[in-house]
């Protein structure tokens, strides 16, 4: 064996153990959701499985429940990431620079905080707050008013909440990426006589731009399979108000056992995250051009 060989073998060793654990707990599970897709497998103990093609997709076409699931779905990604989360996020960001270390930290802290709750004590104590019996109506009754803010607007309680909880994380990048934004071009333009709203919209906005970008990619797909939150607040009711893909999967794969139908809505929400995911990149290379 040359060295040149034994040189790459002992690399290819390197790597070894990490390529086994992607491939067992990553491709394999992958792999196997892909295939399950086009088959009847089902939770009910049968030891049976037979491949049926392009029925669960068929089904889907015809699922009334599943493209109201898939609006939900876009609703809350718009509502909670790309408007909620993303907004609020430069907002925060926006009003820390040039304050104190003191204010920045507080406020910091507060946002930050809400950030590691985990995602079902955020989901019990937002369930609390809007619960009929609630915080919030127990606040707004010494005003002669109060409703179940869960039973009549669903998808805005869990919208708000996620926003609560996630708005750290853009928070967070958009800190960081004003904190690249050399202060000499502020101070030139407000010499040209720009106005505050002129500066952050042709001078920060355009160099945060990737940022900007790269931010909302990450907090579409995270949102996109956001599940415990939504279940633990609402369980996809009353009815299917809140009812998004992730719950309408749970419900079919775990309660009624379609488990092959269940894991073909998650390719298809794949799928969706890939398209998002494709679109985010190119205008990240459009910016690069």
């Amino acid at each position: 064996m040359t060295t040149a060989t034994s040189s790459r073998a002992a690399r290819f060793g390197a790597y070894a153990p990490a390529l086994l654990l992607l491939g067992v707990f990553f491709a394999g599970p992958l792999l196997w959701s892909v295939y399950s897709a086009f088959t009847n497998v089902a939770l009910t103990g049968s030891s049976t499985i037979d491949f049926i093609g392009l029925a669960n997709f068929r089904t889907m076409l015809h699922d009334s429940q599943f493209w109201n699931s898939l609006w939900l779905t876009l609703v809350f990604v718009v509502g909670s990431a790309v408007i909620g989360q993303n907004t609020l996020g430069l907002l925060i960001a926006l009003l820390l620079r040039g304050r104190g270390k003191v204010a920045r930290a507080v406020v910091s802290s507060l946002v930050v905080a809400a950030w590691t709750v985990p995602e079902t004590v955020a989901g019990f104590c937002w369930y609390s707050f809007l619960h009929q019996e609630g915080t919030l109506n127990a606040i707004l009754h010494r005003v002669g008013f109060s409703q179940n803010w869960l039973y009549t607007t669903p998808m805005l309680a869990v919208i708000l909440a996620n926003v609560w909880r996630g708005t750290a994380f853009s928070m967070l990048v958009y800190q960081a990426a004003l904190n690249d934004v050399p202060p000499e071009l502020h101070e030139a333009a407000a010499v040209d006589g720009a106005t505050g709203w002129q500066r952050l919209r042709r001078v920060t906005l355009p160099l945060i731009r990737r940022s900007i970008v790269t931010n909302l990619m990450l907090i579409t797909l995270q949102t996109l399979a956001a599940f415990g939150l939504i279940y633990v607040m609402t369980k996809g009711g009353p009815g299917s108000k809140s009812s998004t893909t992730p719950i309408y999967m749970y419900q079919e794969s775990f309660q009624f056992y379609k488990l092959g139908y269940g894991t073909a809505m998650a390719l298809v929400l794949l799928v969706i995250g890939a398209i998002f995911s494709l679109i985010y990149v190119r205008l990240i290379k459009v910016d690069d051009l």
